[in-house]
């Protein structure tokens, strides 16, 4: 029969043993949050669409593997890219509510740390996108992750215009996986920058509106920081939801898609900017948050209607 000591004791390893492991799963679940995996859902999405929509006519001629491959790479550079922003920007997320809570800027994870791993996903990213998929796709993560750390992150501090520069990576992950299957870039890509590319400002200048007093103590120069009332963000969001409507129709003309996509797309469309003119004349929080809502809906289903609707399937 154990006594009581030996019963303490191996209670005492018992609590220790799940301390080890609550801390294991706690700092795993830092390093996942690293990530953005919310973002990078969205991210990969609109790879498999350029992938897919380059790809050969038909099912039967999907190439799964390369398409397997493709959102691997690009998913490693997304997390790497994600985490590398979150190393670069502790001090600012610190200043904000909605940020705060990030790993870094929380100090659970050390900022050299966060470096590291950044710096690791992104190149094994890339070098997985050459090896096993092409230099071309692998290039253009490159450039993505070059053009959102270097060149969007440090003018959010100096311009509002760095909604305009960010878009141009933001909208690269269906060029990453149309060149993933195809080789090239075609007109036919450049259709899917474009939408995902306009589809940016509404959805970010609404996020803008939304934690204005977060970016402004902050000192990042969104619009709303800049222009205090809305009446510039709201009119953006209206004009560029007006300017996707047509954009959006562009791969039923070109063949990509059928009438199914393009009646969808219209009124996918006509409800997105319905809710930025609602914005416009209303410049609530309630009415920012219901185009955020809105946006985060359009893209997976303009992009699942356009790979549902394909000629020849």
């Amino acid at each position: 029969m154990a006594t009581e000591p030996t019963i303490a004791v191996l209670n005492a390893a018992s609590e220790a043993r799940e301390s080890r492991a609550a801390t294991f799963f706690s700092t795993v679940s830092d390093y996942w949050a690293l990530t953005k995996p919310e973002v990078n859902f969205l991210i990969l999405i609109t790879t498999f669409a350029g992938f897919y929509l380059a790809s050969s006519s038909g099912p039967m001629n999907f190439h799964s593997l390369l398409a397997f491959h493709t959102l691997v790479g690009t998913l490693l550079v997304a997390g790497g890219t994600a985490t590398l922003n979150q190393a670069l920007e502790c001090s600012f997320d610190r200043q904000m509510r909605r940020t705060a809570r990030r790993p870094v800027a929380a100090g659970q994870i050390q900022r050299s740390h966060a470096f590291v791993f950044g710096v690791s996903l992104a190149l094994a990213g890339a070098a997985y996108l050459l090896i096993e998929v092409n230099g071309l796709a692998c290039l253009l993560a490159i450039l993505t992750l070059a053009t959102y750390l270097f060149l969007y992150t440090p003018l959010k501090r100096r311009s509002w215009l760095s909604t305009t520069i960010g878009a141009f990576p933001g909208a690269m992950p269906p060029m990453i996986g149309f060149a993933a299957a195809h080789g090239s870039i075609t007109g036919e890509a450049w259709v899917l920058f474009a939408i995902l590319f306009l589809w940016q400002f509404p959805h970010f200048y609404s996020i803008a509106w939304m934690y204005r007093d977060d970016y402004a103590r902050a000192g990042i120069r969104m619009l709303p920081v800049v222009e205090p009332d809305g009446r510039s963000t709201a009119r953006q969001i209206v004009l560029y939801g007006l300017a996707l409507i047509p954009v959006s129709l562009v791969p039923s003309i070109l063949g990509m898609s059928g009438r199914i996509y393009l009646i969808g797309a219209l009124l996918l469309g006509l409800y997105f900017l319905y809710s930025g003119v609602r914005v416009a004349l209303e410049r609530t929080i309630l009415r920012a948050r219901y185009v955020l809502l809105v946006s985060v809906f359009y893209l997976p289903l303009i992009y699942g209607l356009m790979l549902l609707d394909r000629p020849g399937l």
